[in-house]
C-alpha cells in the first residue's frame, strides 16, 4: 500500500528529551536563569529551535527577556549542542528492528525534523549508515513544519506520491504536517506527547509500539 515512511526525529525515532534539556539548561544557566525540569521540555520541543529558545524564555522570564536575550541563549544553546550532539540521547526499544523490517519490505525511508539540519544529521549517524534513504532538519528556504513543504519535498526526494507514504511522529505537529501533505499518519505513544493531543489532531492511528508501524505499513491504517 504505501511505498515509503517519513518519520519525525526527536520523541518519534530516538529519545532525545534528555539530550535537549542538557542543552538548554546548560544555556539558560550560562545566561543567568533557572534551569527547566526536563519534563516540561516535553511541552517546549516540537516546533523548531527558534520556538524552543522562545518557548524556555516564556517559562523562566515571561514578560521581561528580549530578543537580544533569545540570541545569548541561542548562541549557548548551539555551542553546547555542536560539542557533543548525542550526548545523553537514549534508543527506544524495537525501533532499529522496525527500521530493518522496513527496509527488508522494501519501503524507503525519510526523517523530517524541525530541529537544525545539522543537528539532525548529527543525531542519525548513530543509526547504521544506510538506514535512511533521506533526511533533513530544519533549511533555509523550506517552511517548518507543520507546513507541508518538507513532507512533499521529502516524498519527492524517496520517489514515492504522497498518498504512498505513510508520516509518523509524536506531536500534533506532525500530524498536522502529514494531513496537511495528503499522507496519512500514526501518532506514536511513546513519544513526548499524549494520546489525546494526537487523537485531537486526527491520527489516522495510533502505535503503541514501534513494531505496530510495520503493520500499518504493510497493511494500512483505514
Amino acid at each position: 500500500m504505501y511505498k515509503a515512511c517519513i518519520f519525525d526525529l526527536d520523541g518519534t525515532l530516538a529519545n532525545t528529551l534528555a539530550s535537549i534539556a542538557l542543552f538548554a539548561n546548560h544555556a539558560l544557566r550560562g545566561c543567568g536563569y533557572p534551569e527547566i525540569p526536563v519534563q516540561t521540555y516535553r511541552r517546549l520541543v516540537g516546533n523548531g529551535r527558534v520556538k524552543l529558545l522562545h518557548n524556555m524564555l516564556d517559562t523562566v522570564a515571561p514578560g521581561t527577556y528580549t530578543e537580544d536575550d533569545i540570541a545569548r541563549v541561542g548562541v549557548l544553546y548551539d555551542r553546547y549542542y555542536a560539542a557533543d550532539p548525542g550526548a545523553n540521547v537514549q534508543d527506544y526499544p524495537g525501533i532499529p528492528s522496525l527500521l530493518q523490517n522496513l527496509r527488508a519490505a522494501g519501503l524507503k525511508i525519510g526523517v523530517l525534523s524541525n530541529k537544525p539540519d545539522d543537528m539532525t544529521q548529527a543525531v542519525l549517524r548513530r543509526f547504521p549508515k544506510g538506514t535512511f534513504d533521506a533526511a533533513h532538519g530544519q533549511r533555509a528556504g523550506v517552511p517548518r513544519k507543520p507546513a507541508p513543504d518538507g513532507a512533499l519535498l521529502l516524498a519527492k526526494e524517496l520517489g514515492a506520491a504522497p498518498a504512498a507514504c505513510l508520516y509518523i511522529g509524536d506531536t500534533n505537529t506532525d500530524m498536522q504536517t502529514g494531513a496537511a501533505a495528503g499522507m496519512d499518519t500514526v501518532g506514536v505513544l511513546w513519544g513526548f506527547r499524549d494520546r489525546e493531543e494526537l487523537q485531537a489532531a486526527h491520527a489516522c492511528a495510533l502505535a503503541e509500539k514501534p513494531a505496530d508501524i510495520l503493520s500499518f505499513a504493510l497493511h494500512g491504517v483505514k
